[in-house]
């Protein structure tokens, strides 16, 4: 599954790009560290990450407020070995010898910082998931 860097290489996908994708990137950026290649990306991106969830990873020690809406392509999809939609309705092309996986998560659009963060820490526990399937740290 690995790409040519050897890390697999994960997109996460929500129409806007403003919230749930923009979180599970950081999560996976901050836990996996070099371990995997993160992207995300939106087929509507929004204008700006939402506050409410760059205040809700502020908290867990997480800046994502210089990150920026970026629009989905087709090359992403292709270059990457696991695209995960946030359970927004967006869809991704379908290349084989992809994974795709689809977490239903509630919309933090719109909502204060106590509504997004049960979102942002049920994201952690998805992201610790995905990085024990495609990316377990070498045992020592």
């Amino acid at each position: 599954m690995p790409a040519p860097s050897g890390r697999p290489t994960v997109l996460f996908v929500c129409v806007h790009n403003a919230g749930r994708s923009q979180m599970a990137a950081a999560w996976l950026t901050h836990l996996a560290g070099d371990r995997v290649e993160v992207r995300s990306a939106g087929s509507a991106p929004g204008d700006a990450v939402n506050p409410a969830a760059v205040q809700a990873m502020a908290e867990v020690g997480i800046d994502i407020s210089a990150e920026v809406p970026k629009v989905l392509t087709a090359d992403a999809v292709r270059e990457s070995d696991v695209c995960i939609t946030m359970g927004c309705g967006d869809t991704c092309p379908v290349f084989p010898g992809k994974r795709y996986l689809d977490w239903r998560l509630e919309d933090p659009a719109g909502r204060g910082v106590a509504a997004v963060r049960p979102i942002r820490d049920e994201i952690r526990t998805l992201v610790e998931g995905l990085i024990a399937d495609i990316a377990p740290e070498a045992a020592v």
